[in-house]
């Protein structure tokens, strides 16, 4: 697949009218409103035809309110939204796929990385709405700090039949300079064909003040060798990436730290890997 369509595969979007994002106390940039309004103008300086809107809180009621918005969106192709894993799985995707804009749903995420227990993926619970989940032809989402990533390698291995993806590279310790043990971990993720990465989230993980391309590359290398382009997509973690950078800049990292791409590659990474993993319907 060389889809010549590029597609920011993680954005997020709230409304502090709507709902409280707790997680942004204390950081400005992030406790307000982001809509689609002020995303748009960067897809269009960027060329970005279509993104994927991912969910930011474990509320119900955020992911109806997501498919209403791709339903009424241009941009929006496909929504990652929430679903409780531990109860009654199947039945609420059934349900959120009934709602109006309900064909957008195309997968599911939760905040691992808030869990206490380490093992909160290997649950038997959780692992049967984790099946409901790849039943109901939905991805799951992978959201978890480096701790935990032991534990999502032994998910994706224990589940085949579900798809995967890593949020932002299992959030590698970039300012700490950090490597070994995490690209231990990218190469046996990467031994499990069912699950891609999302190449995106890098700037936070770096110095947010004065990060540089040479801080990212050695992970984006990682990522990209042990998974190839066909199963890394780009997302732009905007809003959360503007601690650390604009749209416009953490584009262009991207664009530069995968500069020696052939063209198909390219088109993998910026659009045809993230259209085929969420099955979006691009023209």
């Amino acid at each position: 697949m060389t889809l010549d369509v590029r597609i920011d595969a993680h954005h997020h979007l709230w409304d502090l009218t709507l709902r409280d994002q707790t997680w942004t106390e204390g950081m400005p940039a992030l406790h307000r409103t982001f809509t689609m309004d002020n995303l748009i103008p960067h897809l269009v300086d960027n060329r970005i035809a279509g993104t994927v809107l991912v969910q930011t809180v474990n509320d119900p009621d955020e992911t109806p309110e997501f498919l209403i918005q791709a339903q009424k969106s241009p941009y929006i192709l496909g929504v990652v939204g929430w679903v409780d894993l531990t109860s009654e799985t199947a039945a609420h995707i059934a349900y959120l796929q009934s709602l109006p804009g309900g064909a957008f749903l195309k997968g599911v995420r939760h905040l691992v990385q808030g869990e206490s227990d380490v093992n909160w993926l290997a649950r038997p619970d959780v692992r049967e709405g984790l099946r409901d989940v790849g039943n109901s032809n939905l991805v799951y989402d992978i959201l978890v700090y480096p701790h935990q990533l032991d534990v999502a390698i032994s998910t994706v291995r224990a589940l085949p039949d579900v798809k995967f993806v890593l949020d932002h590279c299992g959030k590698p310790r970039i300012m700490d300079g950090v490597i070994d043990e995490w690209r231990r971990q990218m190469g046996l993720l990467a031994a499990c064909d069912n699950v891609a990465v999302k190449f995106s989230g890098l700037v936070t993980e770096a110095d947010h003040a004065q990060w540089t391309e040479r801080d990212l590359k050695p992970y984006a290398d990682v990522v990209l060798e042990v998974f190839t382009p066909q199963r890394v997509m780009f997302g732009s973690d905007w809003p959360v990436c503007l601690l650390a950078a604009t749209y416009d800049e953490v584009t262009r990292a991207a664009q530069s730290l995968t500069a020696s791409l052939s063209r198909d590659e390219a088109l993998a990474f910026f659009g045809a890997t993230g259209a085929k993993w969420y099955s979006l319907d691009v023209e």
